[in-house]
């Protein structure tokens, strides 16, 4: 923990519930950042987490925008600091939720990172549209129980796999894409601030556990978080101008089955060995995929120099 500044950007009084791994997300992605940073925030659970006006928990500059709106209306921010100058190295930060980033927002985020806007565009990933009720969300995973996606006899589980937002992201030529996980703050901390350092787009996409929505216990929040990545459910690497690096991968004697994973979660409990066998396999095949990507893109750099 020795790379984490002490400085608290974000203070106590928020709204958000026992065990919220998006409070974790800001409080962490602010102490990269710090002051000179400015937050865009579409409806989502932290349009609701600050406070109600004119409280807020923030010592950043905060705007609240419409839903589908924040890759735009980021894109508006830097513009207009980009005319004063002055303020050209300020970070402008879209912080959305994944409903608001692979479904909603998805469309404005695209044309964002098309246009080569410098802002850092955040989805923090609760795996459903938890501030309105567990929906689920193109990010919620295979499997899991939501509101939208009940279980009872019907078996009517989320049947799809969840939307691959960094490959997206890539197939944009993005400078710079990293996925993090609240569970490691220094790794967390370290890729915003490299981040911040690239000009143009950048997409972090953030695993934040919901205790709510995923019917698990507050106090296994970060539990969960470990588990995800020592399952491989949620690889923690960037991509660098093309070139992929899985930067935390989990030892030999770390790594634990993704059942292990979705255990402590109630949204998966309903789901039968053959299922869980499913998931496993996908799991496997995606971890399979993402070390060609790196090994093959890695290679070409080499030769390139």
């Amino acid at each position: 923990m020795a790379n984490i500044p002490e400085k608290e950007l974000m203070n106590s009084g928020h709204n958000a519930c026992p065990g919220c791994g998006a409070a974790h997300a800001m409080r962490y992605m602010l102490k990269a950042l710090g002051k000179k940073t400015t937050v865009n925030i579409p409806a989502c659970c932290w349009a609701v987490i600050p406070g109600v006006y004119p409280s807020r928990n923030l010592d950043v500059p905060l705007l609240y925008t419409a839903f589908e709106t924040t890759g735009v209306s980021s894109s508006g921010i830097r513009a207009a600091l980009d005319a004063r100058d002055v303020d050209a190295d300020i970070n402008v930060v879209g912080f959305a939720g994944d409903g608001g980033t692979a479904d909603i927002g998805i469309q404005a985020l695209s044309g964002a990172v098309e246009r080569g806007t410098d802002t850092i565009q955040v989805m923090y990933d609760n795996e459903a549209y938890m501030n309105t009720g567990i929906q689920r969300s193109g990010a919620t995973p295979q499997g899991a129980w939501t509101t939208t996606t009940p279980v009872g006899s019907e078996k009517e589980w989320k049947k799809q796999p969840k939307k691959d937002m960094m490959e997206i992201m890539e197939s944009h030529n993005i400078p710079y894409a990293a996925t993090v996980n609240v569970a490691y703050p220094d790794s967390f901390i370290e890729k915003f601030k490299k981040a911040a350092q690239i000009k143009g787009p950048k997409f972090i996409h953030i695993y934040a556990p919901c205790p709510t929505g995923w019917r698990a216990q507050p106090s296994k929040t970060i539990e969960i978080a470990e588990l995800a990545h020592k399952s491989k459910v949620f690889p923690l690497y960037e991509i660098e101008s093309g070139v992929y690096n899985i930067y935390k991968e989990p030892k030999e004697d770390e790594v634990v089955p993704v059942k292990e994973y979705l255990k402590p979660q109630g949204r998966f409990r309903h789901l039968p060995k053959e299922e869980v066998e499913k998931i496993q396999k996908n799991v496997d095949r995606y971890w399979e995929r993402l070390k060609k990507k790196e090994k093959f893109t890695q290679e070409e750099l080499y030769e390139e120099d």
